[in-house]
Formats: C-alpha cells, sequence, structure tokens
C-alpha cells in the first residue's frame, strides 16, 4: 500500500480545507455534502453522539452559528492508498482560550469524492 502520494494528499487537504471554510462560515449545504450520506456515519462531538448521516443533518440544522470562529494548527493528513485517508488537527477559538480543541476525520473516496465516514471533535483544558 502506498502511504502518502502527495496528489492523494493534496486531494484530501482541498476537501479538509473546504469543511473548514463550511464549518466557519456555516455553510450547512456543504458541510452535510461531505459527510458520506450513510446510516453507518458517525459524528461524535463536543456535546452530542450522531449514528447516521440524518442524526448528523439534524444537527447541523439545529446548531447555532454563533461563535464558529477557530484557527487550526498541528494538521497531519494521512492518506493510505488512493481512497482512504485520516486528517487530524487541534484548533483554538477565541471565545474559549484556555481550551484546545482536537478534530480527527476518516476520509474515504466514494463515487462522487472524499466524504467524511467518521469524525471525532473534543476539548482539552
Amino acid at each position: 500500500m502506498e502511504l502518502n502520494n502527495p496528489a492523494i494528499v493534496a486531494e484530501v487537504s482541498a476537501a479538509f480545507d473546504r469543511y473548514e471554510d463550511a464549518l466557519v462560515n456555516n455553510k450547512v449545504e456543504v458541510l452535510n455534502e461531505l459527510f458520506w450520506n450513510s446510516p453507518t456515519t458517525q459524528r461524535y462531538g463536543l456535546a452530542e453522539i450522531l449514528n447516521s448521516y440524518e442524526e448528523i443533518v439534524g444537527f447541523r440544522v439545529a446548531r447555532s452559528p454563533v461563535g464558529l470562529a477557530r484557527v487550526r494548527r498541528n494538521i497531519r493528513i494521512t492518506t493510505f492508498g488512493r481512497d482512504f485517508a485520516i486528517a487530524n488537527t487541534e484548533f483554538l477559538r477565541p471565545s474559549q482560550p484556555d481550551r484546545i480543541g482536537r478534530q480527527s476525520q476518516t476520509w474515504v473516496r466514494q463515487p462522487d469524492g472524499w466524504r467524511i465516514v467518521s469524525a471525532h471533535v473534543s476539548w482539552m483544558a
């Protein structure tokens, strides 16, 4: 298996950056597009456990658009072959300067592009 093919890393990095833009600008349609539309897709959030694409969509629609700004650091994209990748980052929010956020996403290439099949977000004091 090929690890970290530069072209594949670039593709996943672009999808990861697109997700970030959609997240901080509350582009709900793009966020929903980037998650795999499947009952097996999962997202563990700061205060929620979402066990399907439908639950993730419901969360996004109900989420407040206030206070979404953040700064990412220590971004790591690792690709395995041409169709599987893991993206990790730490993030800081101006509204909570004493906490470090952590985000991990598992991406799989689908016929319509890269999609998140599993995600986890947490805080660290």
